[in-house]
């Protein structure tokens, strides 16, 4: 019997900071990174990948959090890991010391995410398929079964989520089919970070435009002028009708300066104005949310887990639903997330870009739209178009689409030169560097 005998977590970061790539009203000058799990096995052909996400510092903490929610799973064979990820993830997640240091948030948190993450790339290469085709080929029992519906009876049951899923299923091959033909649509937020200049965010908005995009988004939040000016400079670029600008501010507002700067802005007509106020602050986005419209509130990036969805779903607090697929933990708590998504009409959008976010949430948006939501009106996926060289499966966007992954896995390996060059601190890239 084929069994994990290694759990490794590396520490790698991509100097990111150094052209303001990833830069932001909250985070200026972030090095994009990973805490990078393998789980290897005793068949050299056979590996599980995963990894949470984080902007520098603190990396190192979330790889010391990686390795013990891990060390568990050594040992025990592929078979029985893959075999039932439900059963595996409630069994790391009842740990009640490391829980004791959430619960079900924060590095700990992350850190079950990776581990996770790597579980489900490890199932999905086992059993030979993309980790979207995995999951819409499981049973609405055994997607339920999967899932972390813990503390969510009072909105969705397991027979409730049974029953959604149970709906979609005999049309999942018809959508499988038309995402073959045109992919799963996204949009980039590529031209929009506050670092770069007027120029050079002129530059990268028609670069999107000719590229297919019909949805840009900017940040914004540091200072209302500018961002009237680059507002401005968008606008005249990609134009009004059709073409959706999104905004979003990365938490840096309390909610009556929300209030205030969304509407000073209402006049380039924004899809929507993400993470307004702290991602904590439930009520706080059910009052923007009213005072706004129509234009839309998005978060969920840093939604720390399914609770949190739950009661913003409750509150009627959000338009866009914008799940992480390395801030919930892994697989089974996002499956949670869509089904509320689904049950309560709110399009889900997830956040990506960083290290590998891209790679991960294709797969999410595809088995969303084939088997739980079974729609895609008002549905866009974040494309960024950082950093995916590093990966031995990188995602691929045509025409403003993704395409849909066919190799096994979850899309989450690095390259081991990759890896060799950006750990942290004794890779070649920073051997020598302070890492300030």
């Amino acid at each position: 019997m084929t069994r994990i005998v290694s759990v490794e977590v590396s520490d790698v970061r991509f100097p990111t900071s150094v052209d303001r790539d990833g830069s932001d009203a909250m985070n200026k000058d972030g090095d994009y990174s990973a805490a990078y799990v393998v789980l290897r096995t005793d068949d050299p052909r056979l590996s599980g990948f995963g990894f949470t996400f984080t902007i520098g510092r603190g990396n190192d903490v979330c790889v010391l959090a990686a390795r013990l929610r891990g060390r568990p799973l050594v040992g025990r064979t592929v078979a029985e890991v893959t075999g039932d990820p439900g059963a595996v993830y409630r069994d790391l997640a009842s740990d009640s010391q490391l829980r004791w240091l959430g619960p079900d948030k924060g590095v700990e948190h992350l850190a079950l995410a990776a581990v996770m993450n790597a579980v489900w790339d490890l199932a999905a290469r086992a059993a030979g398929k993309p980790l979207w085709r995995l999951l819409a080929d499981m049973t609405p029992a055994e997607l339920a079964d999967a899932a972390d519906l813990s503390y969510l009876s009072d909105v969705l049951t397991r027979e409730e989520a049974i029953g959604l899923l149970a709906e979609r299923a005999p049309t999942r091959a018809r959508r499988v089919a038309e995402l073959e033909r045109t992919g799963y649509p996204c949009y980039t937020t590529s031209a929009g970070w506050l670092g770069y200049s007027d120029d050079k965010l002129r530059r990268l908005c028609r670069e999107a435009v000719d590229s297919g995009y019909r949805h840009i988004k900017l940040k914004v939040g540091a200072d209302l002028a500018d961002d009237i000016r680059r507002l401005r400079i968008a606008r005249e670029v990609i134009g009004y009708g059709d073409a959706q600008l999104m905004i979003d501010a990365n938490q840096v507002w309390d909610v009556p300066e929300a209030i205030r700067w969304v509407r000073a802005l209402a006049g380039f007509e924004p899809l929507w104005i993400e993470e307004p106020t702290s991602p904590d602050d439930i009520l706080g986005h059910a009052a923007i949310r009213r005072a706004v419209a129509p234009i839309g509130v998005a978060t969920g990036e840093h939604g720390m887990n399914r609770v949190l969805f739950k009661q913003l779903f409750q509150a009627g607090a959000i338009d866009y639903c914008q799940l992480d697929a390395a801030r919930l933990a892994s697989v089974n708590e996002v499956i949670a997330v869509l089904l509320m998504a689904a049950k309560f009409g709110v399009p889900v959008c997830p956040h990506a870009g960083g290290v590998g976010l891209c790679e991960l949430v294709q797969h999410l948006s595809v088995f969303d739209y084939v088997a739980v939501s079974g729609s895609l009106e008002g549905r866009v996926t974040e494309y960024v178009d950082h950093l995916h060289e590093h990966f031995t499966d990188p995602c691929v966007v045509r025409d403003g689409a993704y395409v849909l992954p066919s190799a096994p896995g979850y899309s989450a390996e690095l390259h081991p030169a990759s890896v060799a060059a950006y750990r942290y601190p004794d890779g070649a890239y920073w051997a020598g560097r302070d890492g300030a």
